[in-house]
C-alpha cells in the first residue's frame, strides 16, 4: 500500500476523518506498521500501552478477567484509554494473526492536546459520543432552529395590566407599546386578550369598551421559559393551536413570541399541516395531509433532528388528525360520554410513520349508547387516511375495546388475576393508552383502577417484566452484529432492542406508578426517583433514538414497506451506524441484566 492509500485509508477513519491534511501527514510520518501473531497479548495491567492501535487485518479480543467484552476488527482502533489513564484493567489479546499502524503514545496524547474535536471523540461519555457519530452521519450540523433557545428570537414587549384596567385603557396601552396582546394580571394568574378577543366582544357590541379587561381575558395563560429549545416553542403552537405565547424568565413574563416570527426563523411547514388538520372539514381534505406528514418527517431526519423530536411534532399533529376524525363521527352532544383512546406505539407517543390502528372506547356508564356505528365510520375513515386495521383487532370496531368503564374494571381484575400471555398482552396494550378525544377522565379513572389493582403484586409484575428477555440481543459475544441468514442477512431491531427497552421501562414504570406512557418521559420519571443513575439514564435514551432513528432512515429509504419494516441489513450500514447499533445493543443487554436482577426474574418459571 502507497503513502498516498494509507493516508486516504487514514482519513477515512472516525476521529482521524477530523484531523487537517497536514496533521494527517505529521501522523503518517510517525506511525508504524507491525505484525503480530495470535495468542499475542498487546496490552494488559502487565503490559503498559506504548501506542494506539490501528487494525488494517485481523482480529483483537478485548478481556476483563475471563470474560469476553469486545472484540476489535479491521478499522477499529484501541486502548486510547490505557494511554490517557496510564493504566488499564482488560488485556487485548491477538486474536487472528494481526496487522496494524502503530501510533506511539506521545504522538497520540499530543493530537488530543491539539485538537479538540479530535480529544472529544475519545474523552466524552457515551451519549455525546453517539450524538457527535450521528450528526457526523448526518453530514449536516443541526439546523439553527434546533440549537436555537427562546431568547435567540425576536420577542414582542409584553403590555401587562390589571384585572380591574377598562377595556379602552389597556388597548391604548397595547397600541402604545406595539404588543400583539394584552397580558392580564389577576389573583388566578395571567390571562390573555388578543384582536380576535377584542373584534368578537368590543367590536361586536357584546361588551362594553369601559368594562374590566379581566371580562373578556382567557386563562389559562400557556407560556414557555426564555431558556427554553425553540423546538418546543412550535410544539407548544402545534399542540393549543395558538398564534402567540407568553415568554417567562424565572417566574415572570419577558415578552411575547409570535408564531410567524417562529415560523421565519424556522422554514418548515409543519404548523401549515397543523392549520390543514383544524381547517379540514371532510376525510378528503385530511386524506391530501398525509404525504405532507412524510415529507415534513423526511425534512427533519435529513436535518439531523432527533427522533425523540420528530415524534413529539408528529404525535401532536396525528392527536388533532384523531380529534378531528372523533368530531366527524361524534355527535357534539355524546362526546362527553366516551374516550376515545389510542395503545401502542400511538399511545406512547411514539409513532413516526403511520402503523395499523390500536385504539378503542371508554363508555360513561349509563348513557345508554354503544357507539358501535360511529366507531365503524371512524375505522373506515382512519382507514381511508393510511391507518390500516389492527391484525389483532385492538380497535374500536372490537366490542371488546369499546365498553362501558365497569367493564373495562371488570377486565382489569381479570388480567391482574390471570398470569396467562393473553391477559399479560392486554395490560401491556392498555397500559400505553392515552386518550385524544373525548373525556379524559373515563381514562383516567380506568387507570387509578389498574394501578390500584398492582399493590402487592410482584408476581405478576415478574412475568410481565419476563418478556422484555424473550428475544435474543443480535450482539455476539464477539460483539459483532448477529443477523438471520433465512432472512437475507436482516437483524429486527424491534425484537433486537427496541421492545426490550420499551417493555422494560413500562413495566418499571407500573411498579412506580408512573403515569407517563413515552418511553423518554417514563425513563427520565425512573431517574427522578432513583431506578436508574443519570448516567445511564442517558444511554438508555440515546440507545433507544438510535434504534428509532436507524428505523426510520431505513423506512424513508423503502417507502412501500413502511407499515412493517423492522429489519435492516448490517452489511447496507456504514461502519459508523454499525457502530451505533453495537453500542445500542450493549446498553440493552445492561438493562436487560438490571431487570433480572431488579425483578429476580431467574426465579421466574
Amino acid at each position: 500500500m502507497s503513502i498516498f492509500d494509507q493516508k486516504q485509508l487514514l482519513a477515512s477513519m472516525h476521529p482521524f476523518d477530523l484531523l487537517s491534511s497536514r496533521a494527517l501527514d505529521n501522523v503518517m510520518a510517525q506511525m508504524d506498521i507491525a505484525y503480530y501473531p495470535r495468542e499475542t497479548v498487546l496490552v494488559s495491567p502487565n503490559v503498559p500501552a506504548e501506542c494506539l492501535y490501528i487494525i488494517i487485518k485481523g482480529s483483537v479480543h478485548e478481556w476483563l478477567g475471563e470474560e469476553l467484552t469486545d472484540a476489535y476488527g479491521a478499522m477499529d482502533s484501541f486502548d486510547a484509554d490505557a494511554l490517557i489513564y496510564g493504566k488499564t484493567d482488560k488485556r487485548f489479546v491477538v486474536h487472528e494473526d494481526l496487522i496494524c499502524y502503530e501510533l506511539p503514545k506521545q504522538v497520540f496524547l499530543d493530537l488530543i492536546q491539539d485538537h479538540d474535536a479530535f480529544k472529544h471523540f475519545y474523552l466524552e461519555d457515551f451519549v455525546t459520543k453517539h450524538e457527535q457519530l450521528k450528526m457526523l452521519k448526518q453530514q449536516n450540523d443541526l439546523t439553527p432552529f434546533m440549537v436555537a433557545r427562546i431568547g435567540d428570537i425576536y420577542l414582542h414587549a409584553p403590555c401587562i395590566v390589571a384585572a380591574e384596567t377598562p377595556i379602552s385603557d389597556a388597548v391604548r396601552q397595547m397600541e402604545a407599546m406595539k404588543s400583539p396582546a394584552i397580558l392580564v394580571e389577576g389573583e388566578e394568574g395571567y390571562g390573555i386578550v388578543t384582536d380576535t378577543d377584542l373584534r368578537r366582544s368590543v367590536l361586536m357590541g357584546a361588551v362594553e369598551a369601559s368594562a374590566a379587561i379581566e371580562t373578556i381575558a382567557t386563562r389559562p395563560l400557556i407560556t414557555i421559559e426564555k431558556q427554553d429549545f425553540l423546538f418546543n416553542a412550535l410544539l407548544q403552537f402545534t399542540a393549543h393551536h395558538i398564534k402567540r405565547i407568553a415568554v417567562t424568565d424565572g417566574g415572570s413574563v419577558v415578552g411575547i413570541l409570535e408564531q410567524l416570527d417562529l415560523l421565519s426563523f424556522f422554514a418548515s411547514h409543519s404548523y401549515l399541516v397543523a392549520m390543514q388538520v383544524e381547517k379540514a372539514d371532510s376525510i378528503a381534505a385530511l386524506q391530501r395531509i398525509g404525504g405532507e406528514m412524510v415529507n415534513l418527517i423526511r425534512s427533519l431526519h435529513t436535518k439531523g433532528v432527533k427522533v425523540r423530536y420528530i415524534t413529539k411534532l408528529v404525535n401532536a399533529l396525528n392527536t388533532k388528525i384523531y380529534r378531528k376524525v372523533f368530531e366527524f363521527c361524534v355527535a357534539p352532544e355524546h362526546r362527553d360520554d366516551c374516550a376515545l383512546i389510542v395503545m401502542g406505539s400511538e399511545g406512547r407517543g411514539e409513532q413516526i410513520l403511520r402503523t395499523d390502528q390500536d385504539n378503542g372506547l371508554i363508555i360513561r356508564e349509563g348513557c345508554g349508547k354503544d357507539f358501535a356505528e360511529e366507531m365503524a365510520a371512524m375505522n373506515d375513515a382512519l382507514r381511508q387516511l393510511g391507518f390500516p386495521d389492527c391484525p389483532g383487532n385492538v380497535m374500536v370496531t372490537n366490542p371488546q375495546w369499546r365498553r362501558p368503564l365497569g367493564a373495562y374494571q371488570s377486565d382489569i381484575d381479570g388480567w391482574v388475576g390471570s398470569m396467562d400471555e393473553a391477559a399479560l398482552q392486554n395490560l401491556d396494550i392498555f397500559l400505553d393508552a392515552r386518550c385524544v378525544a373525548g373525556n379524559a377522565e373515563l381514562l383516567e379513572r380506568a387507570k387509578q383502577y389498574l394501578y390500584g389493582r398492582f399493590e402487592g403484586r410482584d408476581d405478576v409484575l415478574a412475568h410481565m417484566a419476563k418478556a422484555a428477555l424473550s428475544f435474543e440481543t443480535p450482539l455476539s459475544l464477539f460483539s459483532g452484529l448477529v443477523v438471520e441468514r433465512s432472512q437475507g442477512n436482516t437483524l429486527n431491531l424491534k425484537k433486537g432492542g427496541i421492545f426490550a427497552i420499551v417493555h422494560g421501562i413500562r413495566v418499571l414504570a407500573l411498579q412506580k406508578k408512573i403515569r407517563e406512557t413515552n418511553t423518554f418521559e417514563r425513563i427520565k420519571q425512573l431517574n427522578n426517583i432513583g431506578v436508574f443513575d443519570k448516567t445511564f439514564s442517558a444511554e438508555l435514551m440515546e440507545a433507544y433514538d438510535t434504534l428509532l432513528s436507524i428505523r426510520l432512515r431505513a423506512r424513508l429509504a423503502r417507502p412501500g414497506d413502511e407499515w412493517i419494516l423492522n429489519e435492516v441489513r448490517p452489511g447496507e450500514l456504514d461502519k459508523l451506524e454499525r457502530d451505533l447499533l453495537k453500542d445500542s445493543f450493549k446498553v440493552v443487554n445492561a438493562l436487560k441484566k438490571l431487570l433480572t436482577y431488579h425483578f429476580h426474574l431467574n426465579m421466574v418459571m
